[in-house]
């Protein structure tokens, strides 16, 4: 595979500031590129590799003194992503059922679909055209996978549960696994039935060992476009928006609203059945225990505002020191007490 500097900039809607013929063979870091390798600037502090890289060109935002080819383009990380594509296109499955696949004679198979060694589909699923299955997925009775959506090694789709188009699953994900739910009786938890489904919607990516839950009843609802993590919880009757990012190890605990365009950081913990609007940020670590109105940017334990968590976090690192001037500050008072008494 080769392409010129000309032809990637008609491929990405950007023009080239140097030599337009330069053949471009290959993609790489900027540390790590050579000669016949494309790269990209999408940071500024990384400016300094410009004049150090021996990459054939570099796609940038805006030209850059450097001496370098440059492709210059709006998003750099997006051209970069498109000509990643073309020099290094997902490997995919051929289509076929593999011998040692179980299909069930009451199941539904589109035209196109690849169902590699393992892999189970029971009575009643329907599998859309050109879907993927990996080696040892389950699609459980009665279930739907969307057309061209792939779903990774060991990913679970249980029971009725439904996945819409161009869903990506990595490996051993469970959709529809039974949500958590118990009633005490006495010493004893007794499990409450979950019998919901979950839904997840067109053009969702859903990282490895996720988890989620389906309704106890109605659905669990994961919204077009939004994207999931690695080891991220999603608990019965939760729904989430659209265009939602949740990034590992968060979790959101059942019935709870999460809006469309919603950022949700590394190891964030959301409690049950409160609401999070749309456009809110929230950040890494933090823990969620209340309502949250539209466009918020929260941080901290219970969650707050950001800007007063950086005001409380400058205080924290000052505790010992404060804790020391209150102490001084008593025994002064507590002296000038008993000399006031004593006079």
């Amino acid at each position: 595979m080769q392409k010129t500097l000309e032809e990637l900039a008609l491929l990405t809607g950007g023009r080239v500031s140097g030599d337009a013929s330069a053949v471009i063979t290959g993609v790489a870091s900027i540390e790590d590129a050579g000669q016949g390798d494309i790269t990209f600037l999408a940071d500024k502090r990384l400016s300094g590799f410009l004049a150090s890289t021996k990459a054939s060109a570099v796609i940038t935002g805006a030209e850059a003194a450097g001496g370098v080819n440059q492709l210059i383009v709006k998003n750099p990380l997006l051209a970069f992503s498109a000509i990643l594509d073309v020099f290094r296109p997902a490997e995919l499955p051929q289509p076929g059922i593999s011998p040692k696949a179980e299909i069930h004679p009451g199941a539904i198979l589109g035209s196109g679909v690849s169902i590699q060694a393992f892999a189970v589909v029971e009575a009643g699923a329907k599998v859309g055209d050109r879907v993927a299955l990996f080696p040892g997925v389950y699609v459980g009775k009665n279930a739907g996978i969307g057309d061209d959506s792939v779903l990774y090694p060991g990913v679970a789709v249980r029971e009725e549960c439904r996945i819409g188009k161009r869903v990506i699953i990595h490996a051993n994900t469970v959709v529809g696994s039974d949500g958590f739910g118990y009633v005490r009786e006495g010493a004893k938890y007794i499990k409450v039935p979950q019998r919901g489904i979950v839904r997840i919607e067109d053009d969702v990516e859903i990282g490895a060992c996720v988890t989620v839950d389906r309704a106890a009843l109605g659905e669990t609802i994961i919204g077009r476009g939004t994207k999931i993590d690695n080891l991220v919880q999603v608990a019965h009757n939760v729904r989430i928006g659209s265009d939602t990012i949740i990034v590992a190890q968060a979790g959101i605990a059942g019935s709870t609203s999460v809006g469309s365009h919603v950022q949700i950081g590394g190891q964030v913990g959301v409690v049950g059945h409160i609401k999070i609007g749309d456009k809110v940020l929230v950040g890494a670590k933090s823990g969620v225990v209340h309502d949250v109105p539209d466009v918020q940017v929260l941080s901290g334990i219970p969650a707050i505002p950001h800007a007063e968590w950086l005001r409380a976090q400058s205080v924290y690192a000052r505790l010992p020191e404060l804790k020391k001037r209150i102490q001084e500050l008593e025994e002064k008072i507590e002296a000038l007490e008993k000399k006031a008494s004593a006079g």
